[in-house]
């Protein structure tokens, strides 16, 4: 196996931090992983790693907790994504990078702020809620890599329990980045970086299980919302210094 770069090596610590924080609160991979993905690899091949990253890390979860999710719920949601996830990978191809950087910047960085205040909107309640949560989601996630705000905003005005949530959102999540990758395709990696990027996954899962069982719910949401916001602002700035 040919020597890893360092960059190579920093997308390894990415996705090995993403990978736990998801694991251990049940969200967030992309809100804390993709905006350094993308100050890494660009927008383009930032965000399409991040939806790949996303989708595996789900499919751990899933595995163990299947059972849990509920189709009928679900599947109002995942529809409307499928019709949006088309145009957000329009989007995302289309934009210059730094307006690209910018939009995602500001699209996590608001998110986390509507999470963190736990905004109610009656319009998100119901049929009709689940389908705007989405289409918005779906559009997110192929344009950014951020398509879980809106899926937790959805949640909390249908008022899911944590129990309800996490299977159903793991579910969500390897669904919709399989949309958002067969949209834009696999990431152009080298193979002694797929090598590392299976191993932070699965040493993510490990890790971020371990951590599940240590810390508190909330601080560990408070953590993962903290880190994105972090992210999501030194993408807006990035994006910003190259206009």
């Amino acid at each position: 196996m040919s020597q890893l770069s360092v960059g190579e090596v920093l997308l390894g610590c990415v996705i090995l931090v993403g990978a736990s924080v998801q694991r251990m609160a049940g969200i967030g991979f992309a809100l804390v992983a993709a905006p350094a993905l993308v100050l890494l690899l660009g927008p383009g091949q930032g965000v399409v790693l991040s939806n790949c990253a996303a989708g595996a890390i789900s499919a751990v979860g899933l595995a163990g907790a299947w059972r849990r999710v509920r189709p009928a719920a679900m599947l109002p949601l995942v529809v409307a994504a499928a019709c949006t996830v088309p145009a957000g990978a329009w989007v995302a191809s289309r934009l210059p990078g730094p307006e690209l950087m910018v939009g995602m910047g500001l699209l996590v960085s608001c998110a986390v702020l509507v999470v963190m205040g736990g905004v109610r909107v009656s319009a998100l309640r119901g049929s009709g809620g689940a389908v705007a949560a989405g289409a918005a989601s779906g559009f997110m996630n192929a344009a950014a890599g951020v398509g879980g705000p809106a899926l937790s905003l959805y949640a909390v005005n249908a008022e899911w329990t944590v129990l309800e949530f996490v299977p159903n959102a793991q579910f969500y999540g390897v669904v919709v980045n399989a949309f958002s990758i067969a949209a834009k395709g696999f990431p152009r990696l080298a193979g002694p970086a797929w090598l590392l990027f299976a191993v932070a996954i699965a040493a993510g899962a490990v890790i971020g299980k371990a951590l599940a069982e240590r810390v508190p719910e909330q601080r560990a949401k408070l953590v993962v919302m903290l880190l994105s916001l972090a992210g999501g602002v030194t993408t807006l700035a990035k994006g910003l210094w190259g206009l």
